[in-house]
């Protein structure tokens, strides 16, 4: 649940403006929590408190395997490292609204009730937005967003989604996890498979099970994800084999998604799990919402300023693929696809 921490000026509860405070201050908090209800923010990214100015986020190697050593031998040591790190620090943003005087003198509560609940439709807003750009701008080391460039390279250096990913043992070929193939049941069930047989830096398979798919808010690829997922009977045959991607998935239509450079239709598939246990998707919120009210003894309105600390960035790669997209690796060649209803383009 979103936190919201209200202060207001000395004396404002025995000022003109004295009654209108609290129910204000009702509409902030309340609006902020809705939304945090509806926010992907939660799914898509673990979500860290932090008390710093910034936070390193980091990984460890799996350590070897256990050895037999007969009756009475020695034990091996098993060797263990520090993996890829990376630091996230987060930024101050701030907005503000006024209420005049005239307002509150005039009983225009609709006015006052829409003033105080668009301030919090912007910072929610705000928030979804840089998460749904941070997650886009994946397919790059770096974004832009409001004016300023943010850092969408993962631990290892390489963007959140590349071909490259590499070892920091070396004990791995490079892995990818940006596939080419646009979204249809075959290419689901190959970038479900390639996750599966992702690996950590020594070598070893991991134990990833992406459970949710995130989609733009477009309407083929609504009607493709759920054809592929939303039956028990494979559309594509005529004595409609059993699908057993039915009914596994987790769906998210986000439509705070923004474009993805070099992807006409891109899709994603999550494994939250993971994501969680191993600081996949990283979002640091430092200050939460803190909702300050004064007097403007110029004008006579009562001003309202809002500031928040936070900010997000990506560790672990291994957590996520993005698939429809330009440069990717192709995981199905075009002559294998199910000719079914749940290709990309119908």
């Amino acid at each position: 649940m979103a936190e919201v921490v209200f202060s207001k000026a000395s004396g404002l509860n025995d000022s003109f403006f004295g009654k209108s405070q609290e129910p204000i201050q009702m509409l902030l908090e309340k609006d902020v929590e809705a939304f945090e209800q509806m926010s992907a923010i939660p799914k898509l990214f673990k979500k860290v408190r932090s008390h710093n100015f910034a936070e390193k986020i980091t990984s460890r190697t799996s350590m070897g395997n256990f050895a037999p050593v007969g009756e009475g031998g020695v034990y091996p040591k098993a060797s263990i490292q520090e993996g890829y790190s990376k630091t996230v620090e987060p930024d101050t943003w701030k907005s503000q609204f006024s209420i005049t005087k005239e307002m509150v003198e005039d009983n225009k509560m609709l006015e006052i009730s829409q003033q105080a609940l668009g301030f919090t439709d912007s910072y929610n807003r705000t928030r979804e937005l840089f998460a749904g750009a941070m997650l886009a701008g994946g397919v790059s080391t770096k974004m832009n967003f409001a004016s300023k460039t943010y850092d969408t390279s993962c631990a290892d250096g390489r963007p959140l989604f590349s071909k490259e990913h590499p070892s920091i043992t070396g004990n791995t070929t490079v892995q990818s996890n940006r596939f080419a193939d646009e979204f249809s049941l075959d290419a689901l069930s190959a970038a479900e498979t390639a996750m599966q047989n992702f690996k950590d830096d020594n070598g070893f398979v991991l134990n990833i099970a992406p459970d949710t798919i995130i989609i733009p808010n477009d309407y083929t690829l609504k009607r493709d994800v759920f054809a592929a997922v939303g039956a028990d009977k494979d559309p594509a045959t005529a004595n409609n084999g059993f699908n057993y991607q039915y009914g596994r998935w987790n769906i998210i239509v986000w439509p705070y998604l923004t474009k993805v450079t070099d992807a006409a239709k891109p899709w994603f598939l999550l494994d939250s799990h993971y994501n969680n246990s191993r600081a996949g998707l990283v979002w640091i919120d430092r200050i939460p919402l803190s909702v300050h009210s004064w007097v403007d003894e110029n004008n006579d309105n009562n001003v309202w300023n809002g500031r928040a600390r936070f900010s997000a960035g990506f560790n672990n790669w291994r957590a996520i693929c993005i698939g429809g997209v330009t440069g990717g690796t192709q995981l199905i060649s075009s002559s294998s696809v199910s000719g079914s209803s749940a290709s990309s383009e119908g």
